[in-house]
């Protein structure tokens, strides 16, 4: 989530940090400064996860089969919690430390890869300054705007080639 937009999409980890579609839809929404929350066991309560296996492993072996494990050394490490600690040993105050952070983590991003690497904008050409029949300008007549030039964004998965195809129509058809 990020400023009040839920997004459930995957999160890849990549060699720069987070990526895929998960992150590039919450970019949707962020701005600098902005934390981010995300909820890494969207599908599973780790306490029903850690109350079938009570004392017989370990805290970080339940996560390191559905997470990377290098995120799973740094999910505890942040935490401060061993992962090697038995389940069983463990206080319900740790279990419950657990769970509030793997569901609901907070990242504060420390940028983006910029626009060269953008697959989705936001910002632009303010649409109410111009005909949404023929995408002319109001302020300079002559002067047309297609696609992502204009303040939409769509999310992924086709909305801004949509957007994109449209308004390139609606100038074709305006110019003939």
């Amino acid at each position: 989530t990020c400023n009040g937009h839920y997004v459930a999409e995957n999160v890849l980890f990549t060699h720069k940090g987070l990526g895929g579609p998960g992150i590039l839809k919450t970019s949707l929404f962020w701005n600098p400064g902005d934390a981010i929350t995300v909820n890494w066991l969207p599908d599973n309560d780790i306490l029903d996860i850690y109350k079938k296996n009570q004392s017989s492993i370990q805290l970080n072996t339940p996560l390191k089969k559905v997470l990377p494990n290098n995120f799973v050394d740094f999910f505890f490490e942040k935490i401060q919690i061993d992962g090697s600690l038995y389940i069983g040993k463990c206080s319900n105050k740790i279990l419950q430390k657990i769970k509030d952070e793997l569901h609901a983590m907070e990242i504060m991003p420390q940028g983006s890869e910029g626009f060269r690497k953008a697959e989705v904008t936001k910002g632009g050409v303010d649409t109410a300054k111009i005909s949404s029949k023929t995408m002319e300008s109001k302020l300079s007549p002559g002067l047309h705007f297609v696609g992502e030039v204009m303040d939409v964004t769509g999310q992924l998965g086709g909305h801004n080639f949509q957007w994109c195809w449209s308004s390139a129509y609606a100038v074709g058809e305006a110019l003939q």
